[in-house]
């Protein structure tokens, strides 16, 4: 990749950036090492795995590899048979450490859908086993522990004693010779304990001088009461060093063990976090990851400059290579065309080096063995170069090295010259560029250049939108308008004078003036059609909206239409039933009485029984017409209502094939299809409280009808009435079949029965009793 190109568009910064994010030192150097690949699969293969550590943190957090160690140097000696230090293998356990932490975070992402990580996470080996053994052994890398073998704990123990015997002898000295000695104290010189006796009295302490203070009043002796106990201290200290070097030893040879699994720790963490540095910056920044492609198409949307202020950056499309390959991009200077070129180039090496771009999801970039960029300011005092000769020393190479693989940037091309001349220039090497087919975008203020993009097939204007009004540029960047350097505008705004400003545009030539007319015009109506696009989005918007209300309201007012229907059928239901009670208890008292009932009496009463009947078909159709529950949304316990009869219950068992279920309201338990129920939120509660309505008083009754009735030692007209209103009360509780005791007798009650059964509407059927429900002296009904 051209290495100048890497410092004009600032991949370095990208890279600096990066490299923070990274938790160790060979991570860090991976991150600095990154450059942009030409190989589709190995882009590709680098985008998966960031974008999948970017979805495990967004998911499961961060992870630090932090206190990973090198320690590949100290795996060398291994494989030799060397011993390693307490920090060599601090090391080993600090990376152990790294390595467990890691395992179990990849435990946390595997959990859900495996990736591309899944493989380096189960690769790791954590070898518990080794690092517990360095720890316990290990205290510090100047440090080892008393346990860490039982020859060692002896030794230690023995120079504990000796220790407290030299001082015991030494604070008996202290005592005795208080007067000969300069301080009160114990110290130690060359490893053995002494007293600072003073000069003058050196002869009265008898032993071996080991130091003298630097004003030479004062010795350090030896006593020689303690020559023999510092000897067997000194010998003590030989033992412990031989003791830990056997500890060290021990535990090298333990680890040559796991050299192989030792080294694939180390290139796992250190490769993870390189892989999460990146998905760490791409979360920074909000980052996607880019399609690629090999036709050479870029089209970034939302596309936002990485190292410019997230809250200040203007988001920008930018498409080239699908209909042409060739954007020349012009308008005012501050305009934002440079950090457009800067933005296109800079993505493009971002997503060919693996790094996801500040760009909205579904943008594409091309594969590209290599980018050229002349961007900024290239004069060069010490070469004695020019603007121009700086800049066209530059395109030169460019122009020698660029094919069709490749993406040419090119800031204000053919400038710092004569503007005739620098515009012939500039459309010669973008026809050259244009017939070899190389993607190229270059910035111009030549007005030469737009008409080439006019009337060239393959290339097309872009302009950099600026608001004139404000003298701010909105960094929107439009293709296939363009722009105008609005220099007269802006001099006029910042307070040019109008006579220099006409006489400025007199020197202008008349074509050259009616083409920026022509851009003017064709820019205000891009505007007005894009207020009125939006404009039009708004009112789509708001009918959808009212739509939305409209269908709701009507939805709401059927709704409380069919509730009001319902409410008054169930109140004349009852108060026909109420009317049904008191005519049937006024014929039960003259059949007791001895009163015979005239037809027209019975013929009224059927009259009645047939429209309370009606108003039952009624209802259970609206019933229908608003319930209906899905078989799938239905469990055994499940609150329901039954819309036909206004009762809550609960479901007692599943729907057959015709769907059809029992529901358990109370003692009763009835019969009932999904149509005519609805589920409750919460548990049939059984009624509300408050004020006693006339559909309560409904379901009291429903709730106490058994599924048997006994006619035994009533006459027939009194049984017929009591038979009749039971048969009524049972259908309304939706009883599915009912037992009728009528004894045995002469016959003449089951005969009555039987025929009132077959004449009542409501029933489907009836059979004689089985030996098990009373024989000869029972009749089971059942409804339809």
């Amino acid at each position: 990749m051209n290495q100048k190109a890497l410092r004009t568009l600032e991949y370095d910064k990208i890279i600096e950036k990066l490299c923070s994010f990274s938790t160790t030192d060979e991570g860090r150097a991976l991150c600095a090492g990154l450059l942009p690949s030409g190989s589709l699969a190995e882009i590709q293969s680098l985008q998966t795995q960031t974008d999948d550590a970017r979805m495990r943190i967004v998911s499961n957090g961060g992870i630090s590899f932090g206190g990973t160690k090198n320690y590949l140097a100290s795996l060398k000696r291994l494989e030799i048979g060397g011993a390693l230090s307490a920090t060599e293998l601090l090391a080993i356990s600090s990376t152990l450490d790294a390595a467990t932490r890691a395992k179990a975070y990849g435990r946390r992402g595997d959990e859900e859908t495996p990736d591309s990580l899944s493989s380096l996470f189960s690769g790791i080996e954590p070898l518990t086993n080794l690092n517990s053994e360095i720890k316990r052994c290990i205290i510090s890398d100047d440090e080892i522990a008393d346990d860490a073998s039982p020859g060692l704990k002896s030794v230690r123990r023995q120079m504990r004693l000796a220790g407290e015997r030299i001082h015991s002898q030494l604070n008996s000295l202290l005592v005795s010779a208080r007067t000969y000695l300069q301080d009160g104290v114990i110290t130690m010189r060359d490893g053995r304990y002494c007293l600072p006796v003073k000069a003058e009295h050196k002869a009265q302490v008898p032993g071996l001088v080991h130091d003298q203070s630097g004003s030479g009043s004062t010795y350090f002796v030896e006593p020689m009461s303690v020559v023999k106990l510092n000897n067997e201290l000194k010998e003590l200290a030989i033992k412990e060093q031989k003791e830990i070097e056997a500890v060290l030893a021990s535990l090298s040879v333990e680890a040559s063990s796991f050299i192989t699994e030792l080294e694939t720790d180390f290139h796992i963490l250190t490769g993870l976090d390189f892989i999460f540095a990146r998905a760490a910056f791409s979360v920074s920044y909000k980052g996607t990851g880019p399609v690629f492609n090999n036709e050479r198409i870029i089209n970034i949307k939302k596309g936002r400059h990485p190292l410019l202020p997230a809250d200040t950056v203007v988001p920008t499309d930018i498409r080239l290579g699908d209909e042409f390959d060739l954007l020349v991009i012009t308008g005012p200077n501050t305009g934002g065309k440079t950090v457009t070129l800067k933005t296109v180039g800079l993505l493009t090496l971002m997503g060919c080096a693996g790094l996801q771009i500040p760009a909205a999801e579904g943008s594409r970039l091309a594969v590209f063995e290599d980018v050229f960029a002349d961007i900024g300011d290239e004069q060069s005092i010490e070469q004695s170069l020019s603007t121009f000769s700086a800049h066209m020393t530059n395109i030169v190479k460019i122009m020698k090295n660029a094919n069709e693989n490749s993406l040419v940037l090119f800031d204000e091309l053919g400038a710092g010259t004569d503007p005739t001349e620098g515009a012939a220039l500039a459309i010669s090497i973008l026809s050259r560029l244009h017939n070899q087919g190389i993607r190229t975008v270059a910035t111009t203020h030549y007005s030469e250049l737009k008409l080439f993009a006019l009337s060239t097939p393959g290339v097309e204007n872009a302009s950099c939108e600026f608001d004139v009004a404000t003298l701010r540029p909105t960094y929107r960047l439009l293709i296939g308008v363009p722009g105008k350097s609005n220099a007269f505008a802006i001099s006029k705004k910042l307070g040019l004078s109008d006579d220099i400003i006409e006489a400025a545009k007199e020197e202008i030539g008349a074509q050259d003036e009616a083409f920026e007319d022509v851009i003017s015009d064709l820019e205000s109506r891009r505007k007005n059609m894009e207020e009125q696009e939006a404009q039009a989005r708004e009112l789509r918007l708001e009918i959808e909206k009212l739509k939305k209300e409209l269908s709701e309201k009507r939805e709401r007012l059927e709704q409380q239409r069919d509730r009001i229907l319902r409410e008054a059928k169930e109140e004349a239901r009852l108060i026909l039933m109420d009317a049904k009670d008191t005519a049937d208890k006024a014929i039960r008292a003259m059949n007791k009485s001895g009163v015979s009932v005239s037809k027209e009496a019975e013929a009224e009463r059927s009259k009645l029984r047939e429209k309370i009947g009606d108003l039952n078909d009624g209802l259970a159709i609206k019933a229908k017409k608003s319930g209906g529950v899905k078989s799938s949304d239905l469990h055994i316990g499940d609150g329901v209502r039954v819309l036909s009869m206004t009762l809550d219950g609960t479901v007692s068992s599943l729907p057959d094939s015709k769907g059809n279920l029992f529901v358990q309201m109370g003692i009763m338990r009835s019969q009932v299809n999904l149509t005519d129920i609805e589920l409750l939120d919460e548990e049939p509660s059984g009624g509300k409280g408050g004020t006693i309505s006339s559909s309560a008083i409904g379901k009291a009754k429903s709730l106490t009808i058994s599924t048997e009735i006994n006619l035994v030692g009533m006459r027939v007209d009194e049984a017929m009435a009591e038979l009749d209103k039971y048969l009524d009360d049972a259908y309304l509780a939706k009883l599915s079949s009912v037992r009728i005791i009528h004894g045995r007798g002469t016959g003449a009650l089951k005969s009555a029965v039987q025929t009132m059964l077959r004449k009542n509407k409501h029933i489907e059927k009836y059979r004689g009793g089985e030996f098990s429900e009373g024989g000869y002296g029972v009749t089971v009904a059942y409804f339809k």
